[in-house]
Order: C-alpha cells, then structure tokens, then sequence
C-alpha cells in the first residue's frame, strides 16, 4: 500500500505502455510494469492496455484505489519550440501535441493515445505532460541552430531541440548532490547510454550543447539508430539506391547504429561475440566507443574545464567496458578511471575515477519516472 501521496507515470509507445507508481516525496517505487504487444493478440488498444496495467496492479496486491493517487504524469518525448514546461493536460494541449507529431512521427502519436486512454479511464485526475525536450529548450543560439537556409528553418521550426532531458537534469542534479557541491558551481558532461544515447554538457546547472537535434536521431551511435552521419548519404541512397524516404528513415532509425553493424544492440551479448572473435560485432563496440570520445572530447571544448563526468542509464549504468574504452588514455585531459571501481558490482550513485583524477568521473542511476512524479506534483501544487 502507497503511505503516502503518490504519481502513476505513463510512458507510452506504439507496441508498448510502460507505467509506474511513484511516491515523488520518498523517492519510493511503489510498483512498475509494462504491457507490451499492444495490437497484437488479447490486447487489442491502448485503453485495453490502460486496463491490463490496472489489472496487473490489481494481482499484486496494489489495486488502483489504494494507491493514493494525486495526479497521473505522462512522458511526452517532443515539445516543440512553445511547450517546455510540465503541463495540464486539457484539449488545447492535445491539439498542440498533435500537431508536433511530424516533428516526432514515432513517438508523439503513441504518447497523445496514452494520454487519451488515461483521461478516459482517469478523469477525476489531474493529467500533467512533462517534456523530454524541455530542458534544453533555452540552448545558447549558437549550439541550438543548424547552418541551414534562415528562412526555411524558422518556417518549418527547424532547431537542436535534444532529447532525455528529464534524464539529463535529473543526473546532473544528483551528482552534484552526490558531490556535496552547489550545482551552479559544476561544468559537467553527463551520457545517457540506453538503446537510445545522448550526451549533454551542462555549466552551472544550464545545458550548452546536447548531441539529439531535431529528432533523436542524431550524435551519438545509438542500439538502432545511427547517429551522426553525412547527409549526403540520404541523397545518395535516394538517387542511386532508389531508396524511399521512408525506407531511409526506417533503415536510420531502426536498423542502423549497433545493430545493424553487429547484429546485436545487447552489449552483454555484444560483449561475449567480441571475445569470439566476431569481427563484425567488434567493429560496431569500436565505432560506438569512437564516437563516445569524439562527444566527450568537444563537449570538454565547449565547457572550458570539466568537472566531473556522469554515465548513466543501462548500459552507461551497468557496461564496466563501455565506461574504461570511452575514457582510456586520458590523463592528458585530467580523466583518470579507477579499475577496481569501475567494476564494482554496486549499482548505487558511485565515484568510478582515480582519488587524483582532476575530474570526476560517477555512475549515478538515472529514475526518469521520479523526476516526472515530481514535475506532476510541482504542478498541481502551483
């Protein structure tokens, strides 16, 4: 049973609804799940989904009634330029994200269907958007825009808008408080490593640059999606390969990154092919450890002086690997990673670097659902 006031946090995809209940005070899981294979067999929709997470609640002891529920938080990955706060949710909210769906053609459709569903199933609650855009909403001008025609641009609200954010503020948070020092007074590197992957740096609390652009497709070498790549490969495919732009697309996003070098985008299986002796699977841990440096490296540029570096999410959590090859050799740069603590099994906010390393290098768990129950309860309190 919730002792206290508590948040179901909805994140909801095409195929999947994910949920949790969050206690934003305590900081406390209550319970989390997820209902997956939406359309496909017994759950026919997004409201059947809806009810098979009530239902799994139901069978665990935590029926829907006894968790105290204040307000119910819902993932938005794409704001837009305009919507960059935590949000009520009331039908001119819904329209606005509608009408950002070709900004995020895979990822706001399926969020607006949540939202729906949840109003429907919920309505004597309040329903808040927290968007993943959010944070980097106020990029210096520099770093938020593309050097593309001003005009088309400005029509079509073309800009860096970057993705994670609630992550990204969360981590960095945490790691100054980890640190025991005033966050304003940190330049830190945070990389959110998960099938999905971005890096941020962050001065004084405030990001200067992220590596997602308008979509999340961009930076970093992602499980599926490329990253970084010449645009010139889009015209490429296109002319030569008569490629549609909806199988570029799907190919970028779904089929490229570390599956579609290695066949794989579980670095645990990753890992155990590489010692096989699978050259395939090597060359996709190098390219995505490569362009790893290449972030690390220019966002140490763009901040002067780092203090302290922050993996985060599951690999970036959990790949002892990862973290060494995206440091090594960088002592010249005041990076020095300690090996008995970059192994250690703990999965606690920990410090990995060496005690003479001059910038400090944390593990710090990244809790999404947490930073959004909190988003929600800020809100209705205002």
């Amino acid at each position: 049973m919730a002792s206290q006031p508590a948040v179901l946090v909805i994140n909801s995809g095409s195929s999947s609804l994910k949920y949790a209940v969050v206690e934003p005070r305590s900081g406390k899981m209550v319970a989390d799940g997820i209902v997956e294979r939406i359309g496909d067999g017994p759950v026919g929709d997004h409201g059947a989904a809806l009810q098979e997470a009530f239902k799994q609640l139901a069978e665990s002891g935590q029926p829907l009634e006894s968790l105290g529920l204040v307000a119910v938080g819902h993932r938005v990955v794409h704001g837009g330029p305009d919507l960059y706060e935590p949000t009520l949710v009331d039908d001119a909210l819904i329209a606005k994200v509608e009408e950002l769906a070709p900004l995020a053609p895979l990822h706001n459709p399926p969020a607006l269907l949540g939202i729906r569903v949840a109003r429907e199933a919920l309505p004597d609650l309040p329903h808040v958007a927290v968007f993943d855009t959010a944070f980097f909403h106020d990029l210096p001008a520099a770093a938020a825009t593309y050097a593309i025609e001003r005009d088309v641009a400005a029509q079509w609200q073309i800009r860096r808008y970057g993705f994670h954010g609630t992550s990204h503020q969360y981590v960095s948070e945490q790691a100054a408080e980890y640190l025991g020092e005033p966050l304003d007074s940190l330049n830190q590197i945070v990389l959110h490593l998960g099938n999905g992957a971005s890096a941020s740096a962050i001065a004084a609390g405030k990001p200067v640059d992220t590596s997602m652009g308008l979509t999340p497709m961009e930076g970093l070498v992602m499980g599926t999606r490329s990253g970084d790549i010449d645009p010139g490969i889009i015209t490429y495919l296109s002319r030569t390969a008569h490629m549609s732009v909806d199988d570029i697309e799907n190919m970028l996003n779904k089929n490229s990154g570390v599956r579609g070098l290695g066949g794989e985008i579980d670095f645990r299986v990753l890992h155990k092919r590489i010692e096989s002796g699978d050259a395939a699977a090597q060359l996709a841990y190098d390219v995505y450890i490569h362009r790893l440096r290449k972030y690390i490296g220019a966002y140490m540029a763009v901040l002067g002086s780092t203090d302290v570096i922050t993996f985060t999410a599951g690999v970036g959590e959990n790949d002892a690997a990862v973290r060494r090859d995206a440091l090594a050799g960088l002592t010249g740069l005041g990076i020095e990673v300690d090996q008995r603590r970059n192994e250690s099994s703990d999965r606690s906010a920990r410090r990995i670097s060496a005690d003479g390393s001059r910038t400090v290098v944390l593990v710090v768990p990244t809790d999404e659902e947490l930073a959004i129950a909190r988003a929600c309860v800020d809100v209705i309190e205002d």
